[in-house]
């Protein structure tokens, strides 16, 4: 039996995430603020905000999320919902964005990884997957938050390697520029907050920004390969 979670999946590359995991053969526990508005037997959707650290845990810690579990030979979990903002300098960042972020990019992957370990020992292969970023890699004006939010996804795929658990592989993978809600978001910050804006517009202009299902596909393809999991810090042009 296979089951799979992912975060942030009512649009872009959680919706094709979504799409790529049925095809191959998943039942989809789909976890957003907002449903996919689809009907797909193989597809159970949950609302929860995932910057609601309380309702994470219960979620996490709750009935529906261990018996969605129950029995899974093959368990994958993709904590894919993140979010760009606060984009700005230090010292204009809206606090209350700040600890948003936090929330939905680094808490919430976390207490989600401990729960589905846990509840999976005894799946024959399980798999965690980060989507995390090249901004967690490297350094860019405006985005102090976000780069350390998938910074610290990427030491945690690094950690629970080092754990050793039994059966588990992990991975943390940056999914490239993808033409998504996130980077319209990005185009649409002032200026005077983001000064490499023009790049990121010069990128939709150019065509530049891979499709949201394509890169779920390749997403998705290595995930279940054999290779997932021989490297821990990966990004999806590599694949």
């Amino acid at each position: 039996m296979k089951k799979a979670i992912v975060t942030g999946h009512s649009k872009g590359l959680g919706a094709g995430l979504v799409q790529s995991l049925i095809h191959a053969g998943f039942d989809v526990l789909g976890v957003s603020r907002s449903a996919l508005g689809e009907t797909d037997d193989h597809l159970s959707e949950v609302a929860l905000d995932l910057a609601d650290e309380a309702a994470v845990s219960a979620f996490a810690s709750g009935e529906d999320f261990a018996r969605f579990l129950a029995g899974a030979t093959d368990a994958v979990l993709i904590n894919n919902a993140g979010i760009v903002e606060p984009v700005a300098p230090i010292g204009r960042q809206n606090a209350s964005l700040v600890a948003r972020a936090i929330a939905v990019n680094v808490t919430g992957p976390l207490l989600l990884t401990n729960a589905f370990v846990a509840a999976t020992q005894g799946a024959a292969d399980r798999r965690v997957a980060h989507i995390s970023s090249g901004a967690g890699r490297n350094a860019y004006t405006g985005w102090s938050v976000y780069c350390a939010t998938k910074a610290a996804l990427d030491m945690h795929a690094r950690a629970m390697v080092e754990d050793g658990v039994t059966a588990l592989k992990v991975e943390s993978i940056a999914p490239g520029v993808i033409d998504t809600g996130m980077q319209a978001t990005i185009r649409a910050t002032p200026e005077e907050d983001f000064s490499i804006l023009d790049q990121f517009k010069a990128m939709k202009e150019e065509g530049a920004l891979a499709q949201a299902q394509d890169t779920a596909d390749k997403i998705t393809a290595h995930i279940l390969s054999a290779g997932f999991g021989s490297e821990t810090i990966t990004d999806v042009r590599q694949f």
